[in-house]
């Protein structure tokens, strides 16, 4: 593991990232979805794309990097296009889980891979309304600071600043990025995802139009088995 100290706009961040095979010319970054961290994604393809550098990178907030203000999603694309600079490197190829899916899209590279991506908008549950509102109800009163009772499963036990970020960036809607991406996408996702549904998954091969979906088994995590899988379905990707 190695820090990385980088400055967007008014901010300055150390970033925890991992290199594997670093000599190698061409590059891959690996970036997590909401709740994890670099290690997950280093689980799932560290023995894979031998022909590559490997570049595994904390998002601001998670594993061992800082966070100073809740980033919305373009804060976050800001400041992982500053960490690639810093390290000299330019992926072509970016794999990108949950919300890593959603920053891969926004740094547009030449191939896309997401795997069970956030980015697709769908109506609320009534259950979430109903929260939400309980939450605005609390705020009037004063008690904004009971947000854990009222917290997505994905941020219970996160520091305020992190629930913030997190409020800034679910609702985030990247159709109009997914529409006027001009690379190559290969979406990977699990069948069984009640996190991000397979509907998510059709939508975003309707609007991305050189596009391939791949519905795997399992669920929101389900690449964490499927490393072999998904990188021969790159193969031309790779060559």
């Amino acid at each position: 593991m190695a820090i990385k100290s980088v400055e967007c706009g008014t901010e300055r961040y150390s970033l925890s990232y991992e290199l594997l095979n670093p000599a190698s010319e061409k590059s891959i970054l690996f970036l997590h979805g909401w709740g994890a961290n670099k290690e997950l994604m280093k689980q799932a393809f560290g023995g894979y794309f031998k022909d590559f550098c490997h570049i595994y990178l904390d998002f601001p907030g998670f594993g061992g990097s800082s966070i100073a203000f809740p980033p919305n999603s373009q804060d976050v694309r800001n400041i992982t296009r500053a960490f690639l600079k810093a390290i000299q490197k330019e992926p072509k190829m970016m794999i990108g889980h949950s919300f890593g899916g959603k920053i891969a899209l926004l740094l547009e590279p030449e191939t896309l891979v997401l795997l069970s991506s956030s980015g697709i908008v769908l109506p609320k549950r009534l259950w979430v309304r109903v929260k939400i509102k309980a939450f605005k109800i609390a705020k009037l009163f004063g008690l904004s600071g009971f947000y854990q009772l009222f917290a997505s499963k994905d941020v219970k036990g996160m520091k305020p600043v992190m629930y913030e970020m997190f409020k800034k960036v679910v609702n985030e809607d990247m159709s109009e990025n997914f529409k006027n991406y001009k690379g190559r996408a290969f979406i990977f996702w699990g069948k069984d995802d009640d996190t991000t549904p397979m509907i998510c998954a059709q939508t975003i091969k309707t609007l991305i139009k050189n596009s391939a979906l791949f519905p795997l088994e399992g669920n929101h995590f389900f690449f964490l088995n499927k490393g072999a899988l998904i990188e021969s379905n790159l193969t031309e990707a790779v060559k």
